[in-house]
């Protein structure tokens, strides 16, 4: 590494000041901490919603199908563990068993959008809408929300699987294990909690 290039990547992590020791790109860890605010507020706001009408969410809450977010929290933490091992890969410069990783992961990821979508259409069928009653309102927006988060990220472990470079590989990875978190957090809020 030349002087210049030393220099540059000091004054970088200057720059970044405690997000330069966190793997990937530092702005990757500003969009999760944003995006991990957003869904914070959204479950405070559904845990006051609930406090308020207790009875009527626990009512509502049996008519989702618990077998579904249980195959979508396997889905979504077996996906994660195939992005860390292709993180690992490519640090050892196995990139095509990285990308094979990654493919993996985004498998997963498609599997946990189809299961989400009969969910979906199961609770539409049942008259259940984001007009049906807080608890669904909230259901749809916060899973819905999720849901994008889960498209973004396959695009995003797409864009690292052909730019595959160790750093790409830290910064898309870190963003899937917000999505997988975030659901570990939203799965037992609406399906299992009393």
């Amino acid at each position: 590494m030349s002087q210049v290039e030393s220099m540059s990547e000091a004054k970088v992590e200057m720059a970044w000041g405690p997000l330069s020791a966190l793997p990937g790109n530092p702005l990757m860890w500003v969009l999760i901490a944003s995006e991990l605010a957003v869904f914070g507020g959204a479950l405070i706001g559904y845990s006051g919603a609930r406090v308020r009408d207790p009875s009527g969410f626990a009512a509502a809450q049996d008519q989702l199908d618990r077998l579904a977010g249980t195959i979508n929290t396997a889905a979504l933490l077996t996906s994660g563990l195939f992005a860390a091992l292709a993180g690992v890969a490519r640090q050892e410069g196995r990139r095509t068993m990285a990308r094979l990783l990654l493919g993996c992961a985004g498998g997963l990821g498609v599997v946990f959008l189809v299961v989400k979508a009969f969910e979906y259409s199961a609770e539409l069928a049942a008259g259940n809408d984001l007009d049906s009653s807080p608890f669904f309102t909230l259901y749809f927006l916060v899973t819905g929300f999720h849901a994008l988060h889960v498209v973004l990220g396959l695009i995003i472990l797409a864009l690292v699987a052909r730019f595959d470079s160790p750093e790409n590989y830290e910064t898309g990875t870190a963003f899937w294990h917000m999505v997988d978190m975030v659901w570990i957090v939203i799965f037992p809020c609406f399906y299992l909690l009393r």
